[in-house]
């Protein structure tokens, strides 16, 4: 499978997961970096970990908080 073939395959999931994890942010406060650290850290393949920080890195980015 292509990088492209992958990436179509899992986008979806990939920013349904980082909504997921960007959600919790206010609610765990400054637990929230190491907390999302390990969470990013169990994701495999690494293919799709990146995925999903480089989803978590655009709603931050958006976020009126930042």
């Amino acid at each position: 499978m292509s990088r492209a073939d992958f990436h179509q395959e899992h986008a979806a999931r990939a920013t349904a997961e980082a909504q997921r994890l960007y959600a919790r942010r206010n609610e765990m406060g400054t637990r929230w970096l190491p907390w999302v650290a390990t969470e990013l850290y169990s994701l495999s393949p690494t293919e799709y970990a990146a995925m999903v920080r480089r989803a978590l890195e655009q709603l931050a980015s958006e976020s009126p908080e930042t």
